[in-house]
């Protein structure tokens, strides 16, 4: 295990040994899949995701052996996932589409002069970005597989948030897994890429407040283009089952009939947290206003066809902005149910039937998150909180054990900050929260809520 606890900077290099192209093991037709009207929705950024395995003294493998395993498993899974496996080209009319031409996923292969334990995860800014999760650089998805000094191994993968959400990604990483383990049996769903389930009605039919969650923007613009008045920056931290309780009976206070969710109580918190922050640290005599978002999965919501293994983007960002100064006056109750009246606006069918009508009367203008535009010193902060209670971490074991910890990794190149709780590895109620925030508001968070968001270190874990 090591002396450091995973929380003190330890210096690695990373050495790239091989790299490939991975395509699809059976051939498809060549074809183009427009993208649906909520994949166009989303602006052109990746997302990371990666794992972390201890080297399990049960297994003979080598690290060479675990590669070949993973580059056969992900040429087989990429037959039924074979949209990764394409590039994204723009159609006439200058809209993204998928082409689906088997070009394969970029595959590499790396070591790094460090140990599992001792790489601080706390900080993946300094120990995942730029070295174990890889740049795409081209088509749809990229791979690196990355072995420790420790005998331990690292898998990652970088994919165009366009194509898929993460619960499409979930998918595709369950079934990537379970095929490697060819002795165990498959319960990975087949993924649907009917894109006629999200087609928009005739005639149209738009509620006004969609216009007020989302903007319609000329083509150079839907390239996010950070603001850098402040910096973000990225930091793990894990909650305690009890803190989570607390927080959730705090918010729930004025009104026990009311039960606010966990989710909806961190929220609310965060979002206190943040105005809090900037109040504390704001000379502007202009009202601020902070802006607060949650992403909602439109799956359960629609009820034409099977919407459970459909692939692709079928999300809505509601969100809501209340002035600085009242997030810090008011209680933690009142935030929440804030937080509740602008979410519940999305959950239901009418509202993502609406949304794929205003994507068509707007086409094809790119269109985006109003939440997501306007983050600046003037206006006031910009986060969104993403929900990763269903990371299916404990189902992506290749058939070397099960990670010991797994997590997105979403250095995105926009200046609102985004938040995504997901359960702890331990399985006892705890959660690991991956924040990307401005730095001031990290460093406050840190200084007034260290008793909430703990910094994750390995021996937590081992705890």
């Amino acid at each position: 295990m090591g002396g450091n606890n995973g929380k003190e900077e330890v210096a690695f290099r990373v050495s790239v040994t091989k790299e490939e192209v991975v395509a699809a093991v059976l051939p498809i037709q060549d074809h183009r899949l427009p993208f649906s009207n909520l994949d166009l929705l989303l602006p052109p950024v990746d997302v990371g995701v990666f794992f972390c395995y201890n080297n399990n003294n049960n297994t003979t493998l080598s690290f060479g052996s675990m590669v070949e395993s993973l580059k056969n498993a992900l040429a087989q899974a990429l037959v039924s996932y074979y949209v990764f496996a394409g590039e994204v080209v723009q159609n006439s009319m200058g809209e993204p589409e998928i082409l689906c031409n088997n070009r394969g996923v970029d595959f590499v292969e790396a070591e790094a002069d460090v140990h599992l334990h001792h790489l601080n995860l706390y900080n993946p800014d300094e120990s995942i970005e730029g070295k174990l999760v890889p740049k795409k650089k081209h088509g749809i998805l990229a791979v690196q597989v990355t072995s420790l000094k420790c005998g331990g191994i690292i898998v990652a993968c970088t994919f165009d948030h366009r194509i898929a959400d993460a619960h499409s990604a979930n998918m595709f990483l369950v079934s990537w897994a379970e095929i490697a383990r060819p002795m165990k049996p498959t319960t990975a769903a087949q993924p649907c890429f009917r894109h006629s389930l999200l087609i928009p009605r005739r005639p149209l039919c738009i509620q006004p407040s969609l216009d007020a969650m989302y903007v319609s923007l000329p083509p150079p613009s839907h390239q996010l283009e950070p603001n850098n008045f402040n910096s973000l920056i990225s930091r793990i931290y894990y909650t305690t089952a009890d803190q989570l309780s607390h927080m959730q009976s705090l918010a729930s206070s004025s009104d026990p009939i009311k039960n606010r969710t966990k989710l909806e109580s961190f929220t609310a918190f965060l979002w206190k947290m943040v105005a809090m922050a900037t109040s504390s640290s704001s000379s502007s005599e202009k009202m601020l206003v902070a802006k607060m978002g949650v992403v909602v999965d439109g799956r359960k919501r629609l009820k034409e066809g099977t919407m459970d293994d459909y692939f692709g983007n079928v999300l809505s960002i509601p969100f809501g902005g209340k002035a600085v100064e009242e997030l810090v006056e008011k209680p933690l109750s009142w935030v929440a149910e804030e937080v509740h009246k602008f979410l519940e606006t999305a959950l239901t069918e009418e509202h993502f039937l609406g949304l794929i009508d205003w994507v068509e009367e707007h086409r094809p203008s790119p269109a985006l998150a109003r939440i997501y535009c306007g983050n600046t010193m003037d206006v006031g902060p910009a986060l969104v909180v993403s929900c990763g209670q269903r990371f299916p971490e404990s189902k992506v074991d290749f058939g070397w054990g099960k990670p010991v910890l797994g997590s997105y990794h979403f250095h995105w190149g926009g200046d609102a900050g985004y938040v995504m709780p997901m359960p702890s590895p331990k399985k006892n109620g705890d959660w690991v929260v991956y924040m990307h925030l401005l730095k001031p508001h990290i460093h406050f968070i840190e200084s007034m809520a260290n008793h909430v968001f703990k910094p994750f270190t390995w021996d937590y874990l081992n705890h």
